[in-house]
Parts: C-alpha cells; structure tokens; sequence
C-alpha cells in the first residue's frame, strides 16, 4: 500500500494546491493530510486522485462536520498501527509523553503529523514519525513548492517512508 503524505497547505494563503502534488500523488491508495487545510475544497480536489483522511489542524477548527477530518485517526493498515494527527512534538520528549498527550497513549507503528512546515523522518523508539513538511508554504515561508512525503505498508514488512521536493514533479515544458 502506497500514501501519499502532505500537511499545511493553508489554502487560500498559499493560493492554490500545485499541480505538482497530483502529478506525485498519481496512482496512491491513500492520502493523509495531516492538517492546516483550511478550506475544505482542498479534500476534494485531492480526492479526485484518492481516498483522502486529514487530521484537524489549529487552522481547522471550522471544520466540523466534515467525516474525512478528526483530530486524531489511528488506523490498521496491511497489520500496521498508524496515527495521523496535527501536532506530534517536540520529538525530544519522552515518546510515553508524547504519545499521552497526542494519541490518547497509544503506541502506533507510525505517526503521520504536520503543524512545523519542516519536513522530517524520525525513529523514535522503533515508532516511525513522519512530517511532510508544507506542500505549498514549505517551512513557513513564501507559498512555492515545498514537500510531500510517501508511505509505503505491507504485511510482514517494516514501515518504509520518503520525503520528496515537489520540484522533482515539475513536467518538462513542450518547446
């Protein structure tokens, strides 16, 4: 099983999602947005190209009602544990703690998260964290191209993670 991985879009601050992440999120299973969407259209333009879960970010507490969004999913997925929340930090905490606070003390096998718009993968204690970083304001800057992440499950198999630039999806120009 293949996820797509992004979190902070902030949509409308940064204007729109980029053509770049549809050319990257091509032929997924699922995608995990791990919050700030903002505007909720946001889903349903990813959901176009696959299933879509976010978790609710602080700049999402208008989205309520919305079933595809909830401040914390834990799912089994191909006999892995994984969480997607918003905020899963600072890293260098006590994971017991980290894990009470944000995953009402759960132990996944993977922690999918946003909120910092710094893209990292982290091994904390065999539990694999991801942060895409901000597909769209990478590191809290201007609205550009910034980074999405990938997930990759199966059964019997360690969790496997990658961060990518967007800028690898760029589609060469017809001259």
């Amino acid at each position: 099983m293949r996820i797509g991985l992004l979190s902070d879009t902030h949509v409308p601050e940064a204007p729109r999602l980029w053509d770049e992440i549809f050319v990257a999120f091509a032929g997924v299973d699922l995608i995990m947005h791990a919050g700030d969407i903002v505007v909720p259209r946001v889903l349903d333009e990813l959901e176009r190209i696959a299933p879509v879960l976010a978790a609710q970010g602080n700049h999402d507490l208008h989205i309520v009602n919305d079933p595809r969004v909830r401040p914390l999913h834990l799912l089994e997925l191909e006999g892995h544990l994984v969480a997607l929340t918003h905020c899963f930090e600072p890293l260098t905490a006590p994971l017991a703690s980290l894990s009470r606070h944000y995953l009402g003390g759960a132990r996944p096998a993977v922690v999918v998260c946003g909120d910092s718009h710094v893209e990292r993968i982290d091994l904390i204690e065999g539990m694999l964290c991801i942060n895409p970083g901000s597909a769209t304001l990478p590191r809290n800057m201007s609205p550009r191209l910034g980074h999405v992440a990938f997930l990759t499950l199966a059964r019997g198999s360690p969790p496997h993670a990658e961060i990518v630039h967007l800028s690898d999806f760029v589609e060469p120009r017809a001259r």
